[in-house]
C-alpha cells in the first residue's frame, strides 16, 4: 500500500521558503508561492456573521479570533470608549461571573487577550483542539449576555485611566506619537486616540456604553476567523448553535468625515521630562490596499532599515546626533500615515534632525535608490511576509485582518508579485508624491526649561 504524503506545516514551508530567497530573488516570478491560506473556507451565517476557517492537523493547537469592525475610528461622541468597551466585555455575564471567562481558559491552558485599533477590536484565544467547544460558548456567552452597569463600567474605567496615564501621559513616545496624530488629522477621526481623552473617560455612562455596543457588536459587523487543528463541518454547526441568535443590525453608521488637504507644514513643541530630544515627522499617506502601499513599505525600510539605510547613516552614522532611526508607513483602513522618528543624543538638535531628515529626501527626488538599496528593502518585504505564516495564531489574524479591511483574503503571490514589480522609480515617485516638505507635520519633544534650570540651580 502508498503512503499518503506527508503534510508539510505551514511553519516548514515558510523556513523553506525563506532559505529560497537567499538563492533567488525574483521568486513571484520564477517559482510557486505556497500560500497556506488557499485552503481557507468562507461561510455566512443567516445572521450575517462571516467564518473564515482554515483546517491544519500539524500541531493540535488553534486559534480562535472574533473581529468586530469597531475602533477608535468610528467613535462619534465619547473618545475611548471602543477600547473601554473591550475591557468591559471581560467583567462578565449572565451565566459568568467578572473574570470568569478568562479564568476557565487559563485552567485549559489556553492564551487569551484582546485589542482596540482605530479599526477594529479582537478577540481571541488559543487553546489545544479539544477545548474549542468551550471556547465557542463561552464567547456566544458574552457577546450575547453580557451585563453592562455601572459596577462594570466603574472597574474598567480606573484601569483603562491608569493605562491612559503610563501609555499616552507619562511616556515621551506616546505623547509624542498622540500628538502627532491630532495635528496631522484635524478632521478625520483617526485624530482621535485609540486609549481615549481622560475627560471623556471619567465622564463615561452606562447608557453610552451600551449604545456602542447595540450600534457595532452585531452580527453582520463581525467576522471569526479559526486556523488550526479542528473539524470544520462540527465547528460549524457549533456557531450555528451558539452565534446563530446574534442579532443583524439593520444599519452600521460609519464617521463621514474626511481628511482635507493640508496647506503647509505644522509644528508643535511638546517640553517634556526627557533627558534628549525626540523628533517625530508625518505626512498624509494613502489606506491600506492602495496601489501604492508596496512602494511606501518599500520606502520606509530603505529610509531606516539597518546600519546602510539613509537616513540611519546619515544622522546616526556621519552626523552622530542620533541613538536611532525608524520610518514606518502606517496603513489604516480610510487613511495611512507615513511618519519618521528619531531619538536624539543628549544637547543635539531636532531641528537640525529635522533640517537632516529633509535634505535626505531632496537627495531621493534628485536621484533614485540604487538597485542594491531597493533590493536590500525588497528581500526585508519578502521575508516579513513569509514568516509571519507559522502559527495559528498569525494564520487566523491574518484572515481576520485581510477581510475587515478588503472583504477578501489576499493571496500571498500576489503581494510579493507587487514587491517584485516595484522599481527605484517606484520608490523615487512616492517619496516626492506623499513627502512633500508642505505636508509635513512635525512634534519635537524637548527637556523641560525648568528642569535645566534645576540643573544649574543644584
Amino acid at each position: 500500500m502508498t503512503s499518503p504524503p506527508r503534510r508539510r506545516s505551514p511553519a516548514a514551508i515558510a523556513i523553506a521558503f525563506l532559505f529560497a530567497l537567499g538563492a533567488h530573488t525574483a521568486l513571484a516570478e520564477s517559482a510557486q508561492v505556497f500560500d497556506p491560506l488557499a485552503a481557507m473556507q468562507v461561510r455566512v451565517l443567516d445572521n450575517g456573521l462571516t467564518v473564515l476557517m482554515l483546517e491544519d492537523h500539524t500541531t493540535p493547537v488553534v486559534s480562535f479570533q472574533i473581529w468586530v469592525n469597531a475602533g477608535s475610528g468610528d467613535e462619534a461622541r465619547w473618545t475611548g470608549i471602543a477600547h473601554l468597551f473591550e475591557h468591559m466585555m471581560f467583567r462578565g455575564s449572565k451565566q459568568l461571573g467578572p473574570e470568569e471567562h478568562s479564568r476557565l481558559i487559563d485552567e485549559r491552558g489556553g492564551r487569551w487577550n484582546a485589542y482596540t485599533s482605530r479599526d477594529v477590536t479582537v478577540y481571541f484565544e488559543d487553546v489545544t483542539s479539544e477545548h474549542l467547544p468551550v471556547v465557542i460558548a463561552l464567547e456566544a456567552e458574552r457577546f450575547t449576555n453580557l451585563i453592562i452597569d455601572e459596577s462594570s463600567l466603574a472597574s474598567e474605567r480606573e484601569v483603562v485611566m491608569s493605562e491612559r496615564r503610563w501609555r499616552s501621559e507619562d511616556s515621551p513616545e506616546g505623547r509624542a506619537f498622540e500628538q502627532l496624530m491630532g495635528q496631522s488629522f484635524l478632521a478625520h477621526p483617526y485624530r482621535i486616540p485609540t486609549v481615549g481623552w481622560m475627560s471623556d473617560l471619567e465622564k463615561m455612562t452606562v447608557e453610552a456604553c451600551r449604545e456602542f455596543f447595540d450600534t457595532y457588536y452585531a452580527a453582520n459587523n463581525m467576522v471569526v476567523a479559526i486556523a488550526g487543528d479542528f473539524d470544520p463541518d462540527a465547528t460549524l454547526a457549533l456557531l450555528r448553535r451558539h452565534f446563530g441568535q446574534l442579532r443583524r443590525a439593520a444599519v452600521i453608521p460609519r464617521n463621514p468625515q474626511e481628511e482635507p488637504r493640508q496647506l503647509g507644514p505644522r509644528h508643535s513643541t511638546i517640553e517634556f521630562d526627557v533627558a534628549a530630544p525626540l523628533l517625530l515627522m508625518g505626512w498624509h499617506a494613502p489606506p491600506t490596499g492602495h496601489d501604492d502601499a508596496e512602494a511606501l513599505d518599500a520606502l520606509s525600510l530603505l529610509l531606516s532599515k539597518g546600519l546602510g539605510s539613509r537616513l540611519h547613516r546619515r544622522l546616526v552614522y556621519d552626523e552622530e546626533i542620533a541613538l536611532s532611526v525608524s520610518a514606518s508607513y502606517w496603513e489604516l483602513e480610510r487613511a495611512g500615515v507615513f511618519y519618521v522618528q528619531v531619538q536624539l543624543r543628549p544637547g543635539e538638535s531636532a531641528e537640525r534632525a529635522e533640517t537632516l531628515v529633509l535634505a535626505e529626501l531632496a537627495r531621493l527626488g534628485r536621484a533614485p535608490p540604487t538597485d542594491a538599496e531597493l533590493e536590500r528593502a525588497l528581500r526585508a518585504l519578502e521575508v516579513a511576509n513569509v514568516s509571519g505564516q507559522g502559527s495559528a495564531y498569525e494564520l487566523a489574524a491574518r484572515m481576520g485582518r485581510e477581510w475587515t479591511s478588503f472583504g477578501r483574503v489576499r493571496p500571498l503571490a500576489e503581494r510579493l508579485a507587487k514587491f517584485r514589480s516595484l522599481t527605484p522609480a517606484d520608490v523615487q515617485r512616492v517619496a516626492g508624491q506623499y513627502l512633500p516638505e508642505t505636508g509635513r507635520s512635525v512634534v519635537r519633544m524637548v527637556p523641560r526649561a525648568d528642569a535645566d534650570a534645576d540643573k544649574k540651580g543644584n
